[in-house]
């Protein structure tokens, strides 16, 4: 039967090839996510197939060929080495690894039926996301319940919590951050994650009374320990802490906004393009918010917001490369495993 006990790393997802008709069908996937687009039916349906897709994959398709390597997307190349990595450090104790993705291929599906075909009765889920959101996290574990809510003898499931203020988490990123800052010496050093439309912050906040106020994102306390915004902030500063980055060189904003709607603020964008109007000369940008490095990471700030900061002002903005395989990630993966392990049992 092979091993009992399997692993899936789950990220999020890219399109087949940096072609419109791939990523047209990459968006209708994604974007048809009520957890993604969280509005009624009928809205998303004509948002998504009367305003985005006639336009947005010819746009986009265009920004993947700038970052697209000759052996496929960048995210997903780099999720097949960790996988890997993490395959070869756990498959001596018996335990078998597969990667999904949470929109295209690999499919989780197609990953959770080779964890069956192994004999796993078992499962560890790990969402490669750092920090808890619906449209991420939620939208991926619901997608694995259903899937798995089809088998007749169902696997025992664990999940490795949101890491995003994990001592191994931080550890890891700031030991690829070090030399950046080390050889640039910025002016400043930005903290860049993932938006997200302010309607999806407040639902997170059972009590109604918390998110999007004044200090609400200083600390995690009960209403928004399942916040986005906040968890966000926890990184920024643990990041800091290990850095000797303060609060007064440093900014923490999102990017990768989409539509009219109100959504996290400061941005990105503006950000940086404002900053260089104020004199900084040399930027460093982190963005915690991914684990693997891919095309908001790679042509979002390496290439548009690094040529939006120079147009500005500025001289140099350098992208922290992000974890992707590194031996210090690979080892940080390995231990929340071996914790979600010890937990559930």
């Amino acid at each position: 039967m092979g091993t009992s006990t399997g692993v899936l790393l789950v990220n999020l997802g890219t399109p087949d090839e940096p072609r419109t008709a791939a990523v047209r069908r990459y968006l209708r996937e994604f974007l048809a996510d009520p957890r993604v687009l969280d509005i009624n039916p009928v809205g998303r349906w004509l948002l998504l197939h009367l305003v985005i897709l006639p336009t947005r994959p010819a746009r986009s398709a265009a920004a993947y060929q700038k970052v697209w390597r000759e052996d496929g997307s960048p995210l997903l190349v780099h999720s097949r080495a960790l996988a890997q990595a993490v395959g070869e450090r756990l498959s001596p104790r018996g335990l078998a690894v597969e990667l999904a993705m949470r929109y295209g291929k690999p499919t989780i599906s197609s990953a959770l039926d080779r964890l069956k075909t192994s004999g796993c009765e078992r499962l560890i889920i790990f969402p490669l996301y750092p920090q808890y959101a619906s449209s991420s996290t939620g939208s991926t574990l619901e997608a694995i319940y259903r899937h798995v809510a089809r088998e007749w003898n169902t696997p025992f499931i664990s999940v490795v919590p949101p890491f995003y203020r994990h001592t191994a988490f931080l550890d890891a990123f700031a030991a690829v951050g070090r030399p950046v800052l080390d050889e640039l010496e910025p002016d400043h050093v930005l903290f860049s994650f993932h938006g997200l439309p302010e309607r999806q912050i407040r639902k997170s906040d059972l009590s109604g009374e918390h998110c999007l106020r004044d200090g609400c994102c200083d600390r995690i306390v009960e209403h928004n320990r399942s916040c986005y915004r906040a968890q966000c902030f926890a990184t920024a500063k643990g990041l800091r802490d290990r850095l000797d980055v303060s609060e007064a060189s440093s900014t923490i904003c999102f990017q990768s906004r989409l539509g009219r709607t109100p959504w996290i603020q400061p941005f990105t964008d503006q950000v940086i393009v404002a900053l260089a109007q104020r004199g900084v000369k040399r930027l460093a940008v982190f963005c915690p918010a991914f684990v693997a490095d891919c095309l908001e990471t790679l042509e979002e700030i390496g290439i548009a917001a690094a040529a939006s900061f120079r147009a500005a002002g500025g001289d140099t903005l350098k992208l922290v490369p992000s974890l992707n395989s590194t031996s210090t990630w690979v080892d940080a993966v390995e231990t929340m495993i071996h914790e979600t392990l010890r937990d559930s049992d």
